[in-house]
């Protein structure tokens, strides 16, 4: 159990710092007036626990590294609160469109790319998910 809380300890460190750059970098490329930052994390994020989802249970053997890896990088490198807060300041200076936009991207975008990583994850290992 010590060393299960360990390694997601140590994949939410890593996360959480992953997504601290990745949204600076894309913010500061794409601008703020969009969420762009947390969408891209959130659909990278997405895409990487569905190949990690299909890799780790197609070993068997999920223990520690799924800790590290699904539960703790990608728990802590995804962020729904930032895209709640974020949405809901959209809405509170009444940009509309902006926020049916990003409820739309993110659920269309997270769902897919979870599936293209399940899908991926798969074929690494030869079958179908």
């Amino acid at each position: 159990m010590v060393a299960s809380a360990a390694s997601v300890g140590l994949g939410s460190a890593l996360g959480g710092a992953a997504r601290f750059w990745v949204a600076a970098a894309v913010n500061q490329r794409l601008g703020e007036a969009f969420p762009w930052g947390t969408l891209v994390v959130n659909v990278s994020g997405a895409l990487l626990a569905g190949l990690l989802a299909a890799v780790l249970g197609a070993t068997g053997e999920p223990g520690t590294l799924e800790g590290l890896l699904l539960t703790g990088f990608c728990g802590s490198y995804t962020t729904v609160s930032s895209f709640a807060l974020q949405t809901l300041n959209l809405a509170h200076a009444g940009r509309w469109a902006r926020v049916l936009g990003n409820l739309v991207a993110t659920l269309a975008l997270t769902l897919g790319c979870a599936w293209l990583g399940l899908q991926g994850g798969a074929l690494l290992h030869g079958g179908g998910a």
